[in-house]
């Protein structure tokens, strides 16, 4: 909030120089006294400190009044027109606010409470959901931290340059800066409640709860009334798990200020902690009616929704948010995700691949984009020899974001896999060894991508073993799930059911795994039957659904290569590659079956020999035009 003060005496020198009062020090800086405004008669001083004492109170309407008379008697007065701008600067009537400020300027260049004021105005336009407004954003940001720093030179005291340099210096995510600058507004004035609280704003911001919660707690003291500070100590309270607390904060927040849209959003977290999913929905959707650009808005709906395994409902709404966002990546990057649980691959792909052009360096969207194309390629070929312009095109991608995150093992892990699946030989140890569950979810990806599948287990079974709380569990299943790890999905969606409250999640996602097992026997079965009635090409493309649903059935990996190598193929390419899949299926089979007698698995290994001998003959012979 800015008001004139007593107590900054820099700043009252630019109102005594509207009455001839001023020293050279507070006006004029050449050593002399200045009586430009010594004209003025007692009425328009009376009016003009009458003014001030109304904008201390806030009430904007009456001071406006009251500065209004006082530019009718005295048209020369530069502090009576930064008062009325700043009136209706409060009231956001910015462009008579702005062409009041600029007026005060005209007469007194230097005149700092003008000069604060247009800063003000440039925030209070940030507001705006205006797609002009927000693409001027950064150069709005800019010019309202010089116009304070302008201000500041002509009055290095004033609480409100301070505070409003604070505000832009937040804005653009120097939050240290901003801090100082609030602590310099403070300094002047103790009492200074709107600066406390966005002082507790910035502190919460970067993760020190208790430090913020005294600050929140302070402004109210000194302003019961400020919406801001009760908004932050709910918002510290529900940092701090006092969702009770929290909520009777926000309340109080919204009864202040109920266009507030950050309470609603806050008061929607809370009722999500608590688990009243249907309240904290509609505090979303109230968040998002003030402020349709609110990011945090849609995706915490997007959370609920999935809890609800509503996820096709969750996308069309995260869709329908890109009208107002179209170059958010957390956005782009959730729909992405969401696609994916549903085996939309391209349209995954797609988002991934926008998530990397707007952010480069975007590893989450990398390891989705792997993780997309490793499911398209067991659903198309059965996870062999996948190539394409759009898969080389992902790599180059992947190959940036390493560069970019050249510490990210979770991202090298992702290159492993990709290049595991267009052919080459990969050594996984050379990467290192995962520490952190998400390098080993990561590590387990890349072995089931060379069909290691009992190491890629022991991995999963450490991540499962490390979840403290169902939330962790239900990530874990749902994830493994998705990549169609059947086994690491039916152990962690059962361990999510021992918590509290996870029993209706747990036995939702046993279903889901039932359910796909259940699809996998049956494509096994039809694809059996088809091989025998010599129905090859369909017996392959059956054998390929079954596989994509459970990976981890040895003899439909058996079965698969039987019939690829009874293929009869039209050209010695595709009969290499038939065989070269053949290949990769035994071997799978091999891994899968640990226990095969020595003399079975003497028998395989000649017949893996005897494949690959095949098709290298078959690929020679194709290179000469065979």
């Amino acid at each position: 909030m800015i008001r004139i003060r007593k107590q900054s005496m820099a700043l009252m020198g630019v109102l005594l120089a509207s009455f001839g009062l001023a020293t050279s020090a507070e006006a004029g800086r050449e050593g002399r006294f200045i009586a430009e405004s010594g004209r003025l008669k007692g009425k328009v001083q009376r009016d003009l400190v009458e003014a001030d004492d109304l904008m201390s109170k806030g009430d904007w309407t009456k001071a406006a009044d009251a500065y209004k008379a006082v530019m009718n008697r005295d048209t020369k007065n530069a502090a009576a027109f930064a008062g009325y701008g700043l009136a209706l600067g409060k009231q956001f009537k910015l462009d008579a606010a702005d062409e009041n400020f600029d007026k005060s300027l005209q007469i007194d260049p230097t005149n700092a409470v003008a000069h604060v004021g247009k800063a003000l105005v440039l925030m209070n336009r940030l507001q705006s959901s205006s797609v002009t407004i927000r693409n001027q954003r950064d150069s709005m940001l800019k010019e309202a931290e010089n116009q304070c720093r302008q201000a500041l030179q002509k009055d290095p005291y004033s609480p409100e340059g301070h505070f409003q340099l604070g505000q832009s210096l937040r804005e653009q995510g120097r939050l240290d800066e901003a801090i100082k600058e609030y602590q310099e507004a403070i300094k002047s004035d103790p009492k200074y409640s709107e600066a406390l609280a966005y002082l507790g704003l910035t502190k919460l911001a970067q993760g020190s709860a208790s430090e913020a919660e005294s600050d929140f707690k302070q402004a109210i003291q000194f302003n019961p009334s400020n919406s801001t500070a009760h908004y932050g100590l709910g918002k510290a309270f529900l940092k701090e798990g006092q969702t009770d607390a929290a909520i009777k904060e926000l309340n109080t927040a919204l009864y202040q200020n109920q266009n507030s849209h950050p309470a609603h959003l806050a008061m929607g977290e809370a009722y999500q902690t608590q688990g009243n999913n249907n309240a904290a929905i509609k505090e979303y959707q109230k968040s998002i009616s003030i402020k349709p650009e609110n990011p945090d808005a849609y995706l915490h709906i997007a959370d609920i929704r999935e809890t609800r395994g509503d996820l096709e409902l969750s996308l069309s709404e995260l869709r329908a948010s890109l009208e107002q966002l179209p170059d958010n990546v957390a956005i782009h990057q959730r729909i992405g995700d969401e696609s994916l649980t549903l085996e939309k691959l391209d349209d995954a792909i797609k988002e991934y691949n926008t998530c990397m052009q707007l952010q480069p360096s975007d590893g989450a969207a990398a390891k989705g984009l792997t993780r997309a194309y490793y499911l398209k390629a067991a659903k198309e070929t059965g996870g062999a020899f996948f190539v394409s312009n759009d898969f080389e095109s992902a790599k180059r991608q992947i190959e940036k974001a390493i560069q970019l995150n050249p510490n990210d093992m979770e991202l090298r892990l992702a290159m492993a896999k990709i290049r595991s699946m267009s052919g080459e030989t990969v050594d996984l140890a050379s990467i290192g060894t995962p520490k952190t569950d998400g390098e080993k979810v990561a590590y387990a990806e890349a072995l089931l991508a060379q069909n290691r599948f009992k190491e890629s287990q022991d991995q999963m079974n450490q991540v499962i073993g490390n979840a403290q709380d169902q939330k962790q569990a239900f990530a874990v299943a749902d994830l493994s799930l998705m990549i169609k790890d059947l086994d690491s999905a039916e152990a962690a969606y059962k361990k999510g059911g021992t918590f509290a409250g996870g029993e209706e999640r747990s036995r939702r996602g046993m279903d889901l795994v039932r359910k796909a097992r259940e699809g996998a026997r049956q494509d096994n079965t039809l694809a059996s039957d088809l091989a025998k009635k010599k129905q090859l090409n369909s017996a392959v493309d059956k054998y390929h659904s079954a596989i994509y649903q459970n990976p981890r059935v040895a003899d439909t990996r058996l079965g698969l290569a039987d019939t690829l190598e009874k293929l009869s193929r039209p050209t010695p390419a595709e009969g290499a590659k038939d065989l070269r899949e053949a290949v990769v299926q035994l071997k799978a089979y091999q891994s899968l079956r640990p226990d095969l007698p020595p003399k079975e698995l003497e028998k395989l290994q000649k017949r893996i020999t005897k494949d690959e001998e095949k098709a290298f003959k078959l690929e020679e012979k194709a290179k000469k035009g065979g």
